[in-house]
């Protein structure tokens, strides 16, 4: 057991979340993410995180992993497509209120990008971490920065 490690962090995403540098990207899909196929096209990992949000783990990932002070975006939302608009997110006030807890920028280090642009950028992440999220669009990419 250690201490200060949030729970949900498992030995593996632990391992994972110290073997990547900077500007690697870490990918947390939602439940229809297509995390297996998107980690095999990179060669990436990928990480099950059963029975959890994608909130909750943005928030446990955050704890250990700086954001990437040397881009004006280290974090990438899936957006909705055209016609979708009025769907309702409200995952991403809570994404975006995450990640204000660990990097003064708040919502100004978040941008949005639409499905195929975002899938684009997941293939080239370090690993990606399937959850049990049900909300629309709670996708989400976190580039690594420096101590």
């Amino acid at each position: 057991m250690l201490k200060g490690i949030p729970d949900l962090l498992t030995p593996d995403m632990l391992k994972i979340l110290a073997e990547m540098g900077h500007g690697d990207t870490l990918v947390i899909g939602d439940c229809n993410f297509p995390a297996a196929s998107i980690a095999a096209c990179g060669g990436g990992r990928n990480l099950r995180c059963d029975g959890h949000r994608a909130t909750e783990v943005l928030d446990a990932v955050l704890q250990l992993f700086p954001l990437d002070s040397f881009v004006d975006h280290p974090v990438t939302i899936m957006n909705k497509p055209e016609g979708q608009e009025e769907l309702p997110t409200p995952v991403w006030n809570e994404f975006t209120n995450i990640v204000g807890k660990y990097d003064d920028r708040g919502a100004r280090a978040v941008q949005f990008k639409d499905r195929f642009a975002f899938y684009d950028l997941a293939r080239k992440a370090y690993a990606v971490v399937s959850t049990t999220e049900h909300a629309y669009y709670a996708c989400i990419i976190l580039q690594k920065g420096c101590l």
